[in-house]
């Protein structure tokens, strides 16, 4: 089956534009909620989410009206990060999870992201599965079989309690200052309770959520403000993470930034030298820099590639059995704790790697030298393609002809944005300028 509502992950657009709709909304809980309702018992209940954005208002109650429809009863966490809801839809024994949130994007977007009873993002069959039902006639409970709606308190509660316990217990971060910028959005609460508790001194940034300002100049995306607070309050390392937390960026005591690449390669070396490396490698995407793949080629280890979005990337972890994964923005995917990325829990272990090596931030944030990379970005409208047009294909065959053996090349189109993304990797700085600026020229003239 084919998937048009659903991108890389979940369904995501603008607020109030379709797809995300309050009625649009409603139809996929209604879908999803007869997709996992297998049989005519009460007993189906569904796990629902969401960061801080203004419109997650309306997308709850939209699903909420679509999924106890179909006789589902829906439990209602309110602003907690992603994994959370990967976590609590496992540990409630839910028959589904949604997170309502359009993570590191402005808020005037907005998404719905669904996983699976085991605590997973679902597969895309799945979603085309539900993608189908969407678009049909739903079959809808009777009016004795309707579900029931009901807010769960302490859902917030319960992943502080278990991020905690991510962090090894022999390890100590009394004296630690640390900085922790929450985006404005979902873990504004939950990662600066965990840091305090674990003994950090806090300082807090990107804590006050009023609906519109999720990851406007804060974040995981914008870190400089998380920078500037490192650098002002002398503090050993900052945590940046993006509006759902399931990102992060790494700041050491200069303000310096590791993204996740370096921070994939720091752990894959440290859990490898522990033998908690299972398989002997770490899974990323195809956007990752070339210098990690060297990196982890001179210990001994290898790096399996996926297509982009940490979603494919947990697939492949689980069908190789491997247990380290992440993509470069900073999604870093620990499956021996969490069910998806997670941005609070790959800071805590950051943070057990200064505690247990002795080293401060910025010994640690630069594993590898990165080979030279350039990324741009091309918006298009609706119903443009402009890598069919044939002086772009035209384009891209000579570019990679001509960086052939010294570089690589790497075009698509975003799952989560009307985007033609641009990268490419080359020692050669000049053709690398000179490769991604000819391609994208050459996008921007077929628009």
């Amino acid at each position: 089956m084919t998937r048009k509502l659903f991108g890389t992950d979940g369904v995501r657009g603008e607020a109030n534009s379709d797809p995300m709709t309050a009625e649009m909304a409603l139809r996929l809980g209604a879908a999803a909620g007869r997709y996992f309702r297998r049989d005519s018992s009460n007993g189906h209940r569904v796990v629902i989410g969401k960061d801080t954005r203004l419109s997650g208002y309306m997308l709850e109650n939209a699903l909420t009206a679509g999924l106890t429809s179909t006789g589902m009863n829906v439990l209602l966490l309110g602003p907690v990060p992603t994994p959370a809801v990967g976590y609590l839809t496992r540990s409630m024994r839910a028959d589904l999870g949604i997170m309502i949130s359009a993570s590191h994007n402005p808020a005037k977007d907005n998404g719905i992201k669904f996983f699976g009873p085991d605590g997973f993002k679902l597969s895309d069959e799945a979603e085309a599965e539900i993608e189908a039902i969407v678009a049909g006639e739903i079959r809808l409970a009777q009016p004795q079989n309707i579900g029931r709606a009901k807010r769960i308190d302490d859902g917030l509660g319960r992943y502080v309690e278990y991020a905690k316990t991510t962090f090894p217990a022999r390890d100590r971060m009394s004296g630690l200052k640390v900085v922790v910028d929450c985006a404005n959005g979902a873990a504004y609460k939950a990662a600066p309770q965990v840091l305090w508790e674990l003994g950090c001194e806090v300082i807090p940034v990107g804590v006050e959520p009023n609906g519109l300002n999720i990851n406007e100049k804060c974040g995981s995306t914008h870190t400089q403000a998380a920078a500037e607070a490192v650098r002002a309050s002398g503090a050993d390392l900052g945590i940046s993470l993006d509006g759902d937390a399931d990102r992060v960026m790494i700041l050491d005591e200069n303000g310096q930034v590791a993204d996740g690449d370096q921070i994939m390669a720091l752990f894959a070396k440290r859990w490898a030298e522990q033998g908690k490396l299972r398989g002997g490698a770490l899974v990323a995407t195809v956007m990752s820099n070339l210098g990690l793949e060297r990196f982890l080629d001179g210990q001994g280890l290898r790096l399996e590639r996926t297509k982009v979005g940490d979603r494919y990337v947990v697939e492949r972890m689980r069908a190789g059995g491997f247990n380290l994964g992440g993509e470069q923005s900073g999604h870093i995917v620990m499956t021996d704790y969490a069910t998806t990325g997670d941005g609070l829990m790959a800071g805590l272990q950051f943070l057990a790697a200064m505690a247990e090596s002795g080293q401060r931030a910025s010994e640690l944030v630069t594993q590898f030298e990165t080979v030279p990379q350039m990324l741009k970005n091309v918006r298009y409208q609706a119903g443009q393609a402009p890598l069919e047009a044939d002086n772009v294909r035209k384009v891209i065959a000579a570019a990679e002809a001509q960086i052939a053996g010294k570089g690589r090349i790497l075009i698509r189109k975003s799952g989560t944005e009307p985007l033609i993304r641009v990268m490419a990797e080359c020692e050669d700085e000049g053709l690398l300028s000179a490769t991604v600026e000819g391609i994208v020229a050459a996008v921007e003239a077929a628009i």
